[in-house]
C-alpha cells in the first residue's frame, strides 16, 4: 500500500492507492469508491487529475475507505488541507504542518532544506563567508549584512549552514565555502523559493530608501509583447542570468554580496482572449 507520508499532493496518492487496490481486485472501482464515499465517478476522476478537490466532509470517508489510522488520517486531513490552500500563508502553514509528521531523520534533512530558502540572509551569509574572514565574530557578521540582523539570527544562520553542508570551519578557526548543492523536494524547493523570491523583492523596495543611488541600480521599464516576444525576452533574461553568474565565478577580489532581481510580469489581460 502506498505510504501517506511520502506524498505531498493528496490527490497523487488517493490515485496511487486507488491502482494498487484496483490491481489487487478488480471490485475496487470507481463505482465501489461512489458508494462508498458518496462521490460521483466522473468527479473523482477529475480530483485524480489535479482539477477538483474534496470537500473536507469526504476525508473521514477516504480515510475509512483506505483503512488509515489515525496518525495517517490526521496527515491525509492536512494534505487536503494543503492541497486546497490558496494564499502564501495558508500554504506555508499547511506545508509545516506535514514536515511535523516525517521521520526524525527525514524531519530533519527535509525541513532545514527547507528553512535554507525561508530566511534571505542565509544565502547572504554563505556568499560572504566566501570573501569575509569570518571566524566566529557574530556581531560584526550580523553588522555586515544590509539591513544588518540580530546577532541570534547570524548565529543560527551559521550553525544551519554548517548542518547542511555549504560552510565549513578550517583548522584555523576561519569557516570557507563548502562544495555543496542542496537537494530536496520539488514540492518543499517550489514553496520556499517563492518565500525567498518575496523577501528578496521586498529588499529591492527598501533599498529605494535604504541605498544611495551609488550603490544601486534600479530600472523599469513597461512594454507591450505578444506571446512570442513574452517568450523571447524570457530567454534574453535567462541568458543574462547566465552572464551574471559567469563574471561573479571570475571574481578574485570579492568585497561585498548583491541581489540581482529580475521580474518580468504583465500588468494587463490579453485583450484579443478577454474580448473573445
Amino acid at each position: 500500500m502506498a505510504n501517506i507520508f511520502d506524498y505531498y499532493d493528496y490527490r497523487k496518492y488517493l490515485r496511487d492507492s486507488y491502482e494498487e487496490l484496483h490491481a489487487k481486485n478488480p471490485n475496487f472501482s470507481y463505482r465501489f469508491i461512489q458508494e462508498k464515499t458518496g462521490i460521483d465517478p466522473g468527479f473523482l476522476v477529475k480530483v485524480f487529475n489535479g482539477q477538483k478537490n474534496i470537500t473536507e466532509n469526504s476525508i473521514p470517508r477516504f480515510s475509512k475507505l483506505l483503512k488509515l489510522n489515525s496518525r495517517q488520517t490526521e496527515y491525509f486531513t492536512n494534505l487536503v488541507f494543503f492541497g486546497r490552500a490558496k494564499s502564501d500563508i495558508q500554504i506555508k502553514t499547511c506545508f509545516e504542518k506535514l514536515l511535523s509528521f516525517k521521520e526524525p531523520g527525514y524531519f530533519r534533512v527535509e525541513a532545514e532544506a527547507y528553512e535554507f530558502y525561508t530566511r534571505w540572509y542565509y544565502t547572504a551569509i554563505r556568499e560572504l563567508i566566501g570573501v569575509y574572514p569570518f571566524t566566529g565574530n557574530y556581531e560584526e557578521l550580523a553588522a555586515l549584512l544590509v539591513p544588518s540582523i540580530k546577532v541570534s539570527e547570524a548565529k543560527k544562520a551559521v550553525e544551519l549552514l554548517v548542518r547542511l553542508g555549504f560552510i565549513k570551519k578550517n583548522r584555523d578557526g576561519r569557516y570557507v565555502q563548502a562544495n555543496r548543492f542542496i537537494t530536496t523536494g520539488e514540492e518543499c524547493r517550489a514553496i520556499a523559493v517563492r518565500i525567498f523570491q518575496k523577501d528578496t523583492i521586498k529588499l529591492a523596495n527598501e533599498a529605494l530608501e535604504r541605498i544611495s543611488k551609488e550603490m544601486r541600480d534600479i530600472s523599469t521599464t513597461t512594454v507591450t509583447l505578444s506571446p512570442e516576444g513574452f517568450t523571447r525576452l524570457k530567454e534574453k533574461l535567462s541568458e543574462f542570468r547566465r552572464e551574471v553568474l559567469k563574471i561573479a565565478n571570475e571574481e578574485e577580489n570579492a568585497t561585498g554580496v548583491y541581489h540581482v532581481n529580475f521580474q518580468l510580469f504583465p500588468i494587463s489581460k490579453n485583450w484579443q482572449e478577454h474580448v473573445e
